[in-house]
């Protein structure tokens, strides 16, 4: 196929101004197949959208004909408001805004909607948008599991085999070669999911889930000619974001698209696949270069986005992964101005751990940075509960994005029922250990002695074990406790935290942070068996599974490149406090923590960046005698007023204005405006 050069056909300057040179490359590259290797932070979406423009401007095809996808509506929404600011602007063909982005999904619904009568005459269709039900009622024809959590683990199983083009009669073979997770025996899953589509497809009205739309458009380009060649008509050019992230089904669907054509743009970057779970791949990102023969290769390393001394340890953490293909590889290179270290510290306990972090956040804040450029990313949503509380005694806002708070998430509302309802009874046994009772409790709600395979039933068993360590750091304070004590203390909890509001520090998954950057980032937990987590390590002893290793790897990568220019990395030697030290820091810092290393094999223990000032023990004695009167009057334990911590860090800092006391640990706004007067005249009157 004869291409026209692009000397001839120079789009206008506009486009061009304020391109690097690798931008400029990937925007002027010849008509044909291209890939984009885009590092983070290095201008991937502007890039793309002057490409197209470019393409439109300078004649070589219509924006009408070009059909740009990407994986999130947000993404997509991104892409044409800037291909709607170009046109605007002069610098492309005004019809620019005509160009199709859209995400797979999308795409793939608003194409079959169009062809369904050719392909499939007179029968009628629906989208099945929520499919929990269908998959219950296949698992209890299948004669599995069907509480929640299970029906879920089925349904994201049958997902992961439709985008990985597994039909049920093959998956106890396919997954017999895998390390895959899954949630029942092989032959279980494989009779859930052939029941699940015999009953989408049984009645008058065929019912079509997201998965089956992609596997229906290609289909329908497959098999119909007359189809193929009205839809490849019409679309000429395509262009494909986080190509890293496609599973086996979206590129048979691009497959179909092009029909042997290459007018093909991809962009990408290996360093960040961190969706496997889902049927993602790079593979087809890494094999590009083979596949397409002709292809240009642009590399995109300059990154705007993050300091240099964030980019280093970017570039370090990812040079030790395994696998990587040499070609496609990507070391990021800084080009905004210096910034502060990457901070790294280690803390006793992750109670200590979370109070640092609100204390540090609390630095930010007064010294100007928006609270809505600070985040908080950890491995998995359990990790949430402290920090949320942290940041409620501080009186910071805050907002959990990806999911609910910790107590609003349907199975700690569930677990708090039935600890409500057992304090209730009078039939339990009165020499019962706490912790035990509550395990007990917790137990027919899923809180089992091993975690479970499945995702969604694991997700809700590391919560359930996040309300039992809570128990026990309630009772580790040293106040007298019960269930009924325990039960107040939580609901005290709960209802001193405050509802998401736009304007907070962000929590999230690292998972969740995908795509997503911010002024000032704390990684937390990062410790062997959070990350990398549990289930990457494999059996005691082997060294853990290579493949998920490295994705664990890249998704601590993912975390590093959200940080604009303040990154503090942390990790706590026990769960609670005055537990036991037996954790590690992740592996994933033995090359970017020698010092610390050595410290720690010469001393046993790495110095702290946490200094604590000395505590007056008159001043906390005064404390406590008057917590112990206002217990008393308010007829509530005295930890609910305030615990010993919070008092410690009182008697050592003596505040002498509301201000200065609503900045120590424990002591938020409810809590300043009920006790604040009193807690200052008794520091002043000492």
């Amino acid at each position: 196929m004869s291409r026209p050069t692009t000397a001839a056909t120079l789009p206008q300057d506009d486009l061009l101004d304020g391109l690097d040179p690798e931008q400029r490359a990937a925007v002027t590259a010849p008509l044909g197949p291209l890939c984009v290797l885009a590092g983070a932070g290095t201008g991937k979406t502007r890039t793309v959208t002057r490409r197209i423009a470019h393409l439109i401007s300078a004649g070589h095809v219509s924006s009408g004909q070009v059909l740009a996808v990407t994986f999130t509506s947000r993404a997509a929404g991104e892409m044409r408001t800037r291909l709607r600011e170009l046109s605007a602007s002069g610098a492309a063909d005004p019809t620019a805004g005509l160009v199709q982005a859209r995400t797979f999904h999308a795409a793939s619904m608003r194409q079959l909607r169009y062809f369904w009568p050719r392909v499939m005459g007179e029968m009628p269709w629906q989208l099945l948008d929520r499919k929990f039900p269908v998959v219950r009622q296949a698992a209890q024809r299948s004669r599995a599991t069907t509480d929640p959590e299970s029906v879920r683990d089925f349904a994201a199983e049958i997902e992961w085999a439709k985008a990985s083009l597994i039909a049920p009669e093959d998956y106890p073979a396919v997954v017999a070669g895998l390390d895959r997770q899954i949630p029942a025996p092989p032959e279980v899953v494989a009779a859930v999911y052939e029941n699940y589509e015999s009953i989408k497809s049984g009645g008058e009205t065929m019912y079509l889930d997201f998965d089956d739309l992609l596997l229906f458009t290609a289909g329908a380009l497959e098999d119909n000619a007359v189809v193929a060649e009205e839809f490849r008509d019409r679309y000429r050019c395509f262009l494909v974001d986080e190509y890293q992230d496609v599973t086996p089904l979206q590129q048979r669907v691009l497959d179909a698209w092009l029909g042997g054509r290459d007018d093909l743009t991809v962009v990408g970057d290996a360093n960040q696949t961190i969706y496997s779970f889902t049927g993602a791949s790079p593979r087809h990102l890494l094999d590009f270069t083979r596949t397409y023969t002709d292809a240009t290769l642009v590399r995109l390393v300059r990154d705007y986005r993050s300091t240099p001394q964030v980019v280093e340890l970017a570039n370090t953490v990812i040079g030790q992964a395994s696998g990587r293909i040499a070609g496609m590889r990507l070391e990021l290179i800084g080009q905004r101005p210096p910034g502060p270290a990457p901070q790294f510290t280690e803390f006793d306990d992750e109670p200590a751990e979370a109070k640092d972090v609100a204390r540090r956040i609390g630095s930010l804040l007064a010294s100007g940075t928006p609270a809505s450029e600070i985040a908080i990313l950890f491995r998995i949503n359990a990790q949430s509960e402290v920090y949320e509380q942290a940041l409620t005694d501080a009186g910071i806002p805050f907002q959990v994005r990806g999911g609910e708070g910790f107590f609003q998430r349907s199975e700690i509302v569930q677990a708090m029922s039935a600890l409500r309802a057992a304090a209730e009874r009078d039939d339990l046994p009165e020499d019962a250990p706490l912790p035990t009772l509550v395990r007990a409790i917790l137990a027919p709600l899923g809180r089992t002695p091993q975690p479970p395979t499945g995702q969604q039933a694991r997700a809700k068993w590391e919560s359930l074990v996040a309300l039992e360590r809570l128990a026990e750091e309630i009772q580790g304070l040293g106040e007298p406790l019960n269930l009924v004590t325990l039960v107040r203390e939580l609901q005290s909890r709960a209802s001193s935290r405050q509802p998401p509001v736009v304007d907070g520090v962000t929590l999230a998954s690292l998972h969740a942070a995908k795509g997503l950057e911010w002024d000032a980032v704390f990684l937390v937990g990062i410790t062997e068996g959070t990350l990398p987590i549990s289930h990457a390590l494999g059996e005691r002893g082997s060294g853990g599974l290579p493949e998920a290793i490295e994705e664990e790897r890249r998704l601590f990568y993912v975390g590093i490149t959200r940080a604009r220019v303040h990154l503090a990395i942390s990790w706590a030697l026990s769960r609670s406090e005055g537990g036991r030290r037996s954790r590690k820091p992740s592996r994933f810092l033995d090359t970017v923590l020698p010092q610390q290393r050595a410290t720690t094999a010469a001393k046993k223990r790495p110095a702290r960046s946490v200094k604590v000032p000395e505590m007056d023990e008159g001043l906390f004695a005064a404390l406590k005698d008057w917590r112990l009167e206002t217990a008393k009057e308010q007829g509530v334990p005295a930890f609910v007023v305030f615990t010993d911590a919070t008092l410690s860090a009182i008697a050592a800092e003596r505040p002498g204005s509301e201000s200065e006391l609503v900045a120590l640990p424990g002591i938020g706004p409810a809590k300043l405006e009920r006790y604040g007067t009193d807690v200052l005249a008794v520091v002043a009157n000492y």
